[in-house]
C-alpha cells in the first residue's frame, strides 16, 4: 500500500508492508521495516502487536478524544537536520498539575538507515529528540537544593518532574505502547537543549532534545499554511536576549574604559585658568537703590573655550539669587543666566535633614577670547538683610557632564537587554518545580549557547 509521498531522497523506495486489522479489517501499513513493536489501527483504534504476523490485539481504546489530529499527518516525509525522515507514529500525552491538565504531542520519525527519532510539540514549541547514546550523570547542587544532570560535558538543571499519561496513539511505535500508561518524567534543561528521563515500570530511558521553531518544522516537512503560534516561554526555549547580554556588557565595559580615558585626557589638557575671584556684600537696603553692578574687566585669551562661573554664599535656611550677564566689552555680546544658592536644614521625627547647598557652578560653552566683565543683579530672601557672596570665573574648564550622558547612553542598552533576559528567564522558571526567587538564581539558570 503506497502512501502517495515521494521516496526518501538518496534511499531506496520503502517497501511498506500492507496488512489488515484483525478487528475491523481496515488496511494497515507498516513503514518501519520491522522496527515497530506496536501499530495502532487508524479505524478502530486497536493497538496491535507489530511483531506478530497475525497482528494480535494488545489493547482497544475508545477514541473519546476524536478531535485529536496530528499537526504532521502520518506518512509525511521531510528532511530534518539534513536527514530524510517519515512520520510513522503519533501520540498525545498529558500531565496534571494542581488540578490542571496539560497536553502535548509526540511524533515518531523513521529513516531506514538512521533509525528512529522523535518530535514533540507543546503550544507551538517543538523539540527534536533522540535517545541518549550514554547515560547522563545525575547529582545534586551544593546544599542539595536541586538536582542536576551532566551529559556530554554539559550541566543541565532540574526543571520539573511529573507523571505523564498517554491518552491517544496512532501509527507505529518501537515500544509496547498503551493508552492509559503512566510514566515518571523528569526534565533537566540547558537551553536550547532538554535532557529527559522517562521511567516506565522498572525501565528508565534517557533522551536529549533540542528546541526547534515551528517554521523550521514546517519548512522541513513542507507543510501547508503556518505553524501554530508559540505560546509563552518553553522550558528549553533559547532566550532571544540572554545570548547577547554578555557581549553587550563586554562592549559596554570597553567603551566605558575608553570614555574614562577620554575624560581624563581632556581634564588634563584643560587649563582651568582663574580670571576673576571677588567677594561682594549683599545689602538689602543698598540693592534697592542700585539693583545691579559690574565687576572689574578680565581677559580671556587663547581659543574659544568654556567659561565657568562659580558662586558661594554662606546661607543657612535662606536663599540668594543672582542674575548674571557675561558681557564682551569689545563686541557687546552677552550671555545671560541666573543662579540660585540656597541651603536648608533641620530636624524632624526621622532625625536631621538638609537640602540644597551653599555653592553653585555653571559653564558657558565656547566663549571667544576678549575682554569681559560680569553684570550682577542680586536678590535674596526677604528675611535676609545682608550676606557676603563670592564669585569666581575660570577659563577653559572641562565639561564632565557630557561624559555622564555618554555613559548613561552606553549603559541603557545593556540594562534593557539584561532586564529582557531576566524577564524571559523569570517566565521560563515560573513554570518549573523551582520558581524564581531572585535575579542571581535566574542568572545561574540560563545556559543559552553563544
Amino acid at each position: 500500500m503506497s502512501t502517495g509521498a515521494p521516496p526518501l531522497s538518496g534511499t531506496p523506495k520503502p517497501q511498506a508492508k500492507a496488512l489488515n486489522c484483525p478487528k475491523c479489517g481496515a488496511a494497515i501499513t507498516l513503514r518501519s521495516f520491522g522496527q515497530a513493536e506496536t501499530v495502532v489501527c487508524g479505524s478502530c483504534h486497536a493497538i496491535l502487536d507489530a511483531k506478530d504476523p497475525n497482528l494480535a490485539i494488545l489493547q482497544q481504546f475508545e477514541a473519546a478524544t476524536g478531535e485529536v489530529k496530528p499537526l504532521i499527518p502520518l506518512g509525511t516525509r521531510g528532511k530534518l537536520r539534513g536527514t530524510d525522515y517519515e512520520v510513522i507514529g503519533f501520540q498525545r500525552r498529558s500531565t496534571k498539575v494542581e488540578g490542571i491538565t496539560y497536553y502535548w504531542q509526540e511524533y515518531v520519525l523513521f529513516n531506514p538507515y538512521k533509525g528512529i527519532r522523535y518530535l514533540s510539540e507543546y503550544h507551538g514549541h517543538w523539540n527534536d529528540i533522540s535517545v541518549c547514546k550514554t547515560l547522563p550523570a545525575v547529582g545534586s547542587k551544593l546544599g542539595g537544593s536541586s538536582l542536576t544532570a551532566n551529559y556530554l560535558g554539559e550541566t543541565y538543571k532540574h526543571f520539573q518532574s511529573a507523571e505523564a499519561n498517554t491518552d491517544f496513539v496512532l501509527g507505529e511505535f518501537p515500544w509496547q505502547v498503551r493508552v492509559g500508561e503512566l510514566a515518571e518524567v523528569t526534565d533537566f534543561v540547558h537551553p536550547p537543549r532538554v535532557l529527559s528521563s522517562e521511567k516506565l515500570q522498572n525501565e528508565v530511558t534517557w533522551s536529549i532534545g533540542e528546541y526547534m521553531y515551528g517554521r523550521e518544522v514546517w519548512d522541513a516537512f513542507q507543510l501547508p499554511g503556518a505553524p501554530p503560534e508559540a505560546m509563552g516561554v518553553y522550558e528549553n526555549q533559547p532566550s532571544p536576549a540572554t545570548t547577547k547580554v554578555t557581549g553587550v556588557w563586554v562592549a559596554f565595559a570597553a567603551f566605558a574604559v575608553f570614555l574614562l580615558a577620554l575624560m581624563a585626557g581632556f581634564d588634563m589638557r584643560a587649563k582651568k585658568e582663574p580670571v576673576l575671584h571677588e567677594t561682594y556684600q549683599y545689602n538689602r537696603a543698598e540693592s534697592k537703590s542700585e539693583p545691579s553692578f559690574v565687576t572689574d574687566v578680565f581677559e580671556l585669551t587663547g581659543h574659544p573655550s568654556t567659561v565657568e562661573v562659580k558662586t558661594y554664599a554662606p546661607v543657612s535656611n535662606h536663599w540668594i539669587y543672582l542674575n548674571y550677564a557675561l558681557i564682551n566689552q569689545d563686541t557687546g555680546q552677552a550671555w545671560d543666566f541666573g543662579r540660585e544658592v540656597s541651603y536648608y536644614s533641620g530636624y524632624d521625627s526621622d532625625g536631621s535633614w538638609s537640602e540644597g547647598k551653599q555653592n553653585d557652578a555653571v559653564v558657558v560653552p565656547r566663549v571667544p577670547p576678549g575682554h569681559y566683565y560680569l553684570r550682577i543683579e542680586p536678590e535674596a530672601d526677604p528675611a535676609l538683610p545682608g550676606i557676603p557672596y563670592t564669585v569666581e570665573v575660570n577659563r577653559d574648564v572641562p565639561v564632565l557632564g557630557i561624559y555622564g550622558i555618554a555613559f548613561l547612553a552606553l549603559l541603557a542598552p545593556a540594562v534593557i537587554m539584561s532586564l529582557r533576559a531576566y524577564t524571559f528567564e523569570w517566565s521560563r522558571w515560573s513554570e518549573s518545580d523551582h520558581p524564581p526567587m531572585n535575579v542571581a538564581n535566574l542568572a545561574s539558570s540560563s545556559g543559552d549557547d553563544e
